[in-house]
């Protein structure tokens, strides 16, 4: 199958490598790689032909951010960020579809979805309030989708605790400048946002139970199985394949920098057969990686577009296969990073840039192994996970 836009990509390589120090030092994409992004079609792969994207397939993403990642981390980042959200845009009012793409297909949509504020009832619908760190390429976005806990008519988080996500334009919240200084993954600029007293209607509103358990997305009668996909896949495929992309792009510049490398100790890399030993060894698990993602992805598709409804246990299991795909290629890419040699860490070389960039990559919520493995677990052992935090995320 030919990915146009990945394809696309590749024509830009060069423009998108060379745009790493210039996003790390902005600490946002500079405009010229978002515009290199933005013409490429990545961000419209998964929103709707009737908004002018591309609906492709699920794989067809990953494997464009991955590649992304692998020319420079930040674009690679923010590909799979903002690119996923068109997909949950798809089942939102049709209202709200017309207010964000109605002018501009190219229009981007930036978030979180930590439930970080407060949504208080009132006619017609909430008046919103609160701060959230880790919105990724928000410089570059015109809508957002924001994470909030229904309220009381105090303003106080109602009990049951509930949480909604809420859909504002760019004149409703503020970015706070100056919020991101991180290690890793500077040029994406994910800086917190703060919403004041914002009125949200109610149909630009979605509620959080009806995204997890996949009913959202069956109302909306969308025909492409990648819209009845669960959530607990779709969401964490951008962020895994641009640390996974990201890790290849530390294999691209490790291979580069060792072909005539000479150790202290007069020895070549080519001639070294341990290091050449942990190489071959991390370029596998990289690519297993890659795959495992990738035929996860491509299972829970098939599976939908046969009719199936993919349970809990299975979305446990999925969810598992992608932690694991993000730990298995950064420790491999660990492996051959401690073999680059001390210049390797110097500011000018971006194998270090890499890394610093899959490590904070990794640290994302979406990639903490131990509720997942635990009820994933319980699952395979057929014990019925107990409700709460733990289930949240799958």
């Amino acid at each position: 199958m030919t990915n146009r836009v990945l394809d696309t990509i590749m024509e830009r390589a060069e423009e998108i490598r060379a745009s790493g120090p210039a996003n790390e030092a902005l600490g946002r994409l500079d405009d010229q790689a978002a515009k290199a992004l933005r013409e490429s079609g990545a961000i419209r792969l998964l929103q709707p032909a009737a908004h002018g994207g591309l609906e492709a397939h699920p794989r067809e993403f990953a494997e464009t951010v991955m590649g992304v990642a692998a020319l420079d981390g930040s674009t690679g980042w923010v590909a799979g960020i903002v690119g996923v959200h068109p997909w949950e845009m798809a089942y939102a009012d049709p209202k709200v579809r017309e207010e964000v793409w109605g002018r501009d297909p190219d229009t981007w949509i930036a978030s979180p979805y930590a439930p970080m504020g407060v949504a208080r009832p009132v006619d017609g619908g909430y008046v919103f309030n609160g701060r959230w760190q880790f919105s990724s390429g928000t410089d570059h976005c015109d809508w957002i989708f924001l994470g909030g806990m229904l309220g009381d008519a105090a303003g106080d988080v109602a009990q049951p605790p509930s949480s909604l996500h809420l859909i504002l334009p760019r004149s409703d919240y503020e970015i706070v400048e100056d919020s991101w200084d991180v290690a890793g993954l500077k040029g994406t600029g994910s800086k917190d946002v703060i919403v004041r007293d914002a009125f949200v209607p109610a149909y630009r509103t979605i509620p959080f139970s009806k995204v997890i358990d996949g009913s959202q997305a069956r109302e909306a009668g969308h025909a492409n199985p990648s819209y009845l996909m669960p959530f607990s896949c779709v969401f964490p495929l951008g962020i895994t394949s641009a640390v996974i992309g990201i890790a290849e792009g530390a294999l691209h510049h490790h291979l580069a920098y060792q072909r005539g490398r000479v150790q202290i100790t007069g020895t070549r890399i080519k001639d070294d057969p341990y290091v050449l030993y942990a190489i071959s060894e991390a370029a596998e698990e990289i690519k297993a990686s890659r795959t495992a993602l990738l035929d996860n992805a491509s299972r829970m598709y098939d599976r939908v577009a046969a009719g199936e409804e993919i349970g809990f246990a299975d979305r446990a299991a999925g969810r598992r296969t992608q932690v694991r795909a993000a730990w298995r290629a950064v420790h491999a890419m660990n492996e051959i990073v401690v073999r680059s040699g001390g210049n390797a860490m110097r500011a000018d070389n971006p194998i270090q840039r890499f890394w610093r960039d899959a490590h904070v990559g990794l640290a994302h919520a979406i990639h903490v192994p131990g509720a997942v493995y635990h009820v994933s677990t319980l699952t395979d052992l057929d014990i019925e996970p107990p409700l709460g935090p733990m289930r949240s995320m799958i």
